[in-house]
């Protein structure tokens, strides 16, 4: 799953004092079928670079990535590739690039001390690696997705079977017959399906097929599978790929929606009861810091977060300023991020930032009121100090 694993190496980034220049395209083709991100670029670069002096180490460095960025662009967008993000900072050895069949809403450019993780770690929440399961009682199809797009299939193909034109006893041995090979290409698919879920590490499941399949389906699954399922499909797997592969994701995308509530409720909860929860920016952090948070759960709208200077009259203002230090670099932004409050973007990335680097899972709450009385944070506790 490279999207996790990108972000996972970009968390590790130490803040630097050279720019580093995290910019998201949407590479989409437009209505002429041609790439639209290059007038942004080419007038985004030029401004940001003017801000730093010109013959400073800063801008030097500044220069080396954005011509490097630039080259990118120029010849090694793939051509399937609907949003790319790239972070660079030549000072301090990094260039890393993201390509994606997931889109990519609006053009940012961010510079500042260290990767803007932000909107990377929104998309690879809203498309999570699952795996959906097509299948029937003679075929099954196992593919695996991430970030908005199939990296792995693995067909299951059971015995052929038809129907008999016996009957009496002869017709009811065959049925038995029948029903025995369905069972066995059952069981082998749930075979095959556990053993990417393992080596994969895949957190959930779509069933799709028709109305014989699917109770086989969840009779032969063990448990630690059965809870990972979030949704099962009815549908004849001969419709075309693209409408089941369709109908399966935007299962998937409502029972995230659905449990959105959930969790945030669970993080209430659990902070009313003193157990297992905390809410708002200060006590996540806090508790991102000791290590506690199972779950992140943080509004997928940077405007809605609580920005740090909010909280400078709290009592705790000493303590989250040795937790969030301030800037090497004041950031610079472009696009949406250039819309929010400076100190909304860094703690926006210092909570996704810590939460990457203590293996916390990240949930981006895409219905923003529920986070909206927590300034936009709550998180889910591993255990309580």
């Amino acid at each position: 799953m490279a999207v996790k694993a990108q972000l996972d190496r970009l968390a590790a980034f130490e803040p630097a004092p050279y720019p580093v220049v995290s910019l998201y395209l949407n590479t989409q083709p437009g209505q002429t079928g041609r790439d639209q991100f290059h007038t942004f670029v080419r007038k985004e670069f030029a401004a940001r670079g003017r801000t730093f002096p010109a013959g400073s180490p800063e801008r030097e460095s500044l220069d080396k990535d954005l011509e490097r960025i630039s080259r990118f662009l120029d010849s090694e967008i793939e051509p399937a590739a609907n949003g790319v993000a790239v972070f660079a900072c030549s000072a301090g050895e990094l260039f890393e690039a993201v390509q994606m069949s997931a889109a990519i809403d609006d053009h940012w450019l961010y510079i500042g001390d260290q990767p803007h993780l932000y909107p990377l770690a929104r998309i690879e929440s809203l498309h999570p690696a699952c795996a959906i399961v097509l299948a029937d009682t003679n075929a099954a199809r196992i593919m695996v997705f991430a970030a908005g797009e199939m990296v792995s299939q693995e067909d299951v193909t059971g015995v052929k079977t038809r129907r008999s034109s016996q009957g009496g006893w002869s017709q009811a041995r065959y049925q038995r017959h029948i029903e025995n090979f369905h069972l066995q290409h059952i069981k082998e698919v749930v075979d095959a399906l556990e053993k990417i879920v393992q080596r994969e590490n895949i957190p959930e499941i779509v069933v799709a097929g028709d109305e014989v399949v699917l109770p086989l389906l969840r009779e032969q699954m063990p448990k630690h599978l059965q809870q990972k399922v979030v949704d099962h499909v009815r549908m004849n797997v001969n419709s075309p790929l693209e409408q089941l592969i369709g109908s399966s994701l935007d299962a998937l995308r409502r029972a995230r929606t659905e449990g959105e509530r959930e969790k945030v409720d669970a993080a209430v909860g659990g902070f009313r009861s003193g157990g297992l929860g905390v809410i708002g920016p200060k006590d996540t952090l806090e508790a991102l810091v000791k290590g506690q948070v199972d779950e992140l759960l943080i509004s997928s709208q940077l405007r809605s977060l609580q920005p740090m200077g909010a909280l400078a009259a709290s009592t705790a203002a000493d303590s989250l300023g040795a937790v969030l230090p301030e800037p090497v670099l004041e950031p610079i932004a472009a696009g949406e991020p250039a819309e929010a409050d400076a100190e909304m973007v860094r703690l926006a990335d210092e909570l996704v930032t810590r939460a990457t680097q203590t293996s916390a899972k990240i949930t981006f709450i895409e219905h923003a009121h529920l986070l909206a009385d927590y300034g936009g944070v709550a998180a889910i506790l591993r255990f309580k100090i």
